[in-house]
């Protein structure tokens, strides 16, 4: 059991589900470590249709990728992609 904001819940509270290490891999994919222990690869191109991510179609850009508290970040952290989103719609290694 645990309780968040006044209210039990049953159960054991899941942990948040982070990036423990990203390397950059040609076409445009990410080979991801995830905190659970498996590995993964995302595919990254279905995000360049969104104005946010566009920038990471230069492969300079997209090469510097790093992990900041858990999350994948690019350009001093201006660009980041929510862990449980990459976990949820990449391919296990």
């Amino acid at each position: 059991m645990y309780v968040v904001d006044g209210i039990a819940y049953a159960g054991e509270k899941e942990k948040p589900i982070k990036v423990i290490s990203v390397r950059p891999l040609d076409d445009y994919r990410l080979w991801i470590r995830f905190s659970t222990g498996e590995t993964k690869i995302f595919d990254c191109t279905k995000l360049f249709e969104f104005p946010v991510f566009k920038r990471l179609k230069d492969k300079d850009v997209f090469n510097n990728v790093y992990v900041d508290y858990g999350i994948p970040v690019w350009c001093d952290g201006e660009i980041d992609y929510c862990p449980n989103a990459l976990y949820e719609n990449s391919v296990a290694v």
